[in-house]
């Protein structure tokens, strides 16, 4: 009875193990599998990952591509309207020189004046004792001369006002635009409350824009009336910043700093060329204090000068070397910056 309750266990105990055994051999497929199938998800959700970074990293190095083609071509159109635009003010017509000295006046007003000093220019040579030959110089003088020297003369002054004034109004773009203004607003602010003549200008640009024009178009058009580089930067960072986009506000500030620094450059260099200014005013003026003194000392050793026509010719020549060479020394301490 014992034997056969043994032999029954370890029976039991063999179905058992053999059950075990087959259940075992079964599932390690399964096991196996769902391992593989574990590993394969890995490294397909591992690969998804790297594609998309790749593909992240493609989009951003064709979207920075796309910006600088964009700002190239930007830039390359600046180029051309700025070459057309130059050609045009090389020589701009009398009217657009009236408007870059700041005259509110017609071109034929400009022409009636222009007459009017001619007359009175060759009235004076003529009262002064001038000779007969010499009238016809004074009155191309008074007519042609003086008027365009005069507005010459306005035009270089009121740029040089507009530089000493354009970078604090750069400042407060920048501040404006930094604490959430659009660029309109802060436009319309230094056009009501800057000085002259950079109010006059940015007052041009809300008028233009008033009429459906583009700042960036607007800010372009300054040159024509304010024909310097500063303004022409100005317009090309408006119009770079509306194609391309970018930071305005740190776009102007480097345009401020920049014009600082110009304007400390052209301080800097007027500083040094002062001694040849002083030489050159000296030696310019040298034969007209001699010729003074000796007329005071000895006025019949230098009066053939002024009564033989021999006289009058040396004086034309030496007037005529004289301008050359102040216009010489002028180009030689002319430095652009």
């Amino acid at each position: 009875m014992f034997g056969m309750d043994v032999t029954l266990l370890a029976f039991i105990a063999l179905a058992a193990c053999s059950a075990g055994a087959v259940a075992y051999g079964l599932m390690f497929n399964a096991v196996a599998n769902e391992k593989k199938a574990g590993r394969r998800l890995e490294t397909v959700k591992r690969t998804e990952t790297d594609r998309d970074i790749v593909k992240a990293s493609r989009d951003r190095v064709a979207e920075a591509a796309k910006r600088r083609r964009t700002i190239q071509q930007s830039l390359k159109e600046l180029d051309e309207k700025q070459r057309d635009r130059e050609q045009y003010l090389i020589r701009p017509p009398l009217t657009i020189k009236l408007r870059q000295a700041g005259l509110d006046m017609s071109v034929q007003r400009f022409y009636v004046l222009s007459a009017v000093s001619a007359v009175v220019v060759t009235l004076l040579a003529f009262l002064l004792g001038a000779p007969l030959f010499a009238l016809p110089g004074a009155l191309l003088a008074g007519g042609l001369g003086l008027p365009r020297w005069v507005v010459v003369y306005l035009r270089k002054r009121r740029i040089k006002a507009f530089l000493n004034e354009f970078p604090n109004a750069l400042d407060v773009i920048v501040r404006a635009v930094r604490s959430g203004l659009p660029l309109n607003d802060a436009v319309r602010m230094i056009a009501s409350e800057a000085r002259e003549p950079v109010r006059a200008e940015f007052r041009r640009l809300v008028e233009s824009h008033q009429l459906g024009m583009s700042a960036a178009d607007a800010a372009m058009r300054m040159p024509e009336t304010m024909p310097c580089p500063e303004a022409n930067f100005f317009g090309i960072v408006i119009q770079i910043q509306s194609q391309a986009g970018g930071n305005l506000s740190e776009a102007l500030g480097n345009l401020s700093r920049v014009l600082r620094d110009r304007k400390k450059m052209k301080a800097k260099v007027q500083a040094l060329s002062m001694e040849a200014k002083a030489s050159a005013a000296i030696i310019g003026a040298l034969p007209v204090i001699v010729a003074v003194l000796v007329y005071i000392t000895s006025p019949g050793y230098i009066a053939p000068l002024f009564t033989t026509s021999t006289g009058h010719l040396i004086l034309a020549v030496s007037a005529m070397w004289m301008c050359m060479g102040i216009f010489v020394m002028r180009q030689m301490m002319n430095f652009e910056v």
